[in-house]
């Protein structure tokens, strides 16, 4: 399901330039907005249980305070994550998604893996990406799934040198690389770095904290050709800017 004619939009914590990040009503409104699926981030609760949250505290994101891995499911149900959002779990996202929606799952920790394994097993693991920074995470879960789309994230330059090995030992689908790129080690660095990640048979999916970088001195006009799936704040806007490519 990931190998497409056009680039892939997913939208970042769903929709989270105008919903609750990480919500379930932020992951449908991205689907209803035509992104061909999602972005989210996972920890363990204390009771074992794989909830979906970016931060390693529930502080920012809801209305009440502590780290999810010392709470338990029923205790984080309680926090109201906004428009009377609650904490999802990541078996409720893949109920709430249709079919077809892809699911870029982003492990937080590596205790995650097992049990993420457990879940995708169950709901059709050809639509699900793994990815995460930690390296570790990522080959403990590959303990448990051989086979499903794996992507590294990238958040600094000294990970570049090891993507030769990590893509034979984790048999790694892409690369995902942030736009934040472009400001630290300039426009031509990115470039030649993405081409040759792709020379090694690798995808590349695009993402940054910012949708701004996105669409700052055209850069994703200028890097047209070079990748396959987008990970955006705001979908819409992503979806109509690629339009205009002729990406989508």
């Amino acid at each position: 399901m990931w190998e497409r004619d056009s680039v892939i939009v997913l939208g970042h914590r769903g929709y989270m330039s105008a919903y609750p990040e990480n919500s379930l009503l932020a992951f449908r409104k991205a689907i209803e907005a035509g992104a061909d699926g999602i972005e989210l981030d996972v920890w363990l609760t204390r009771d074992g249980k794989v909830i979906v949250m970016h931060d390693e505290t529930i502080d920012r994101t809801s209305n009440m305070n502590g780290r999810q891995k010392e709470m338990t499911l029923e205790e984080l149900k309680r926090a109201d994550i906004g428009m009377g959002e609650k904490i999802p779990t990541l078996e409720e996202v893949f109920e709430t998604l249709p079919q077809n929606a892809l699911v870029n799952i982003e492990l937080k920790d590596p205790d995650t893996a097992r049990e993420v394994a457990r879940i995708v097993a169950e709901n059709s693991p050809d639509r699900v990406m793994i990815s995460s920074f930690i390296i570790d995470a990522l080959r403990e879960y590959r303990k448990h799934d051989g086979e499903t789309v794996m992507g590294l994230l990238i958040d600094r330059e000294e990970v570049v040198p090891l993507i030769p090995k990590l893509k034979e030992e984790l048999g790694l689908w892409s690369i995902n690389v942030p736009m934040e790129a472009i400001p630290i080690i300039g426009f031509e660095k990115t470039v030649q770095a993405i081409g040759w990640a792709r020379s090694l048979g690798l995808k590349v999916v695009l993402w940054t904290e910012n949708d701004v970088l996105f669409y700052k001195d055209d850069n994703l006009a200028r890097l047209k050709g070079l990748f396959d799936v987008v990970i955006a704040n705001d979908v819409e806007r992503m979806i109509g800017y690629l339009k205009t490519l002729g990406l989508r």
